[in-house]
């Protein structure tokens, strides 16, 4: 998914699949991790590592979005 954002040939239909992916992972994520159970060390930072990569996957996409939205003479289309 990394690969798809970073180069922004994607389709839009496959672009709004990897957000709705990041959104509904990251909102159980967040579940998980204020939900008061107790964690071991190993597991808080599996969540913190995971929150991180789709965050940059997030990153990714809206750089490549803002790519799209400018012309060569950084003008918006």
């Amino acid at each position: 998914m990394r690969r798809e954002t970073a180069l922004g040939n994607a389709p839009q239909e496959r672009l709004r699949e990897i957000m709705k992916f990041i959104t509904e992972n990251g909102e159980c994520l967040a579940r998980v991790a204020t939900s008061g159970l107790h964690l071991t060390d190993d597991l808080k930072a599996r969540i913190l590592s995971t929150f991180l990569t789709l965050m940059n996957l997030r990153e990714n996409l809206d750089r490549s979005n803002m790519r799209s939205s400018f012309g060569r003479s950084g003008h918006i289309r």
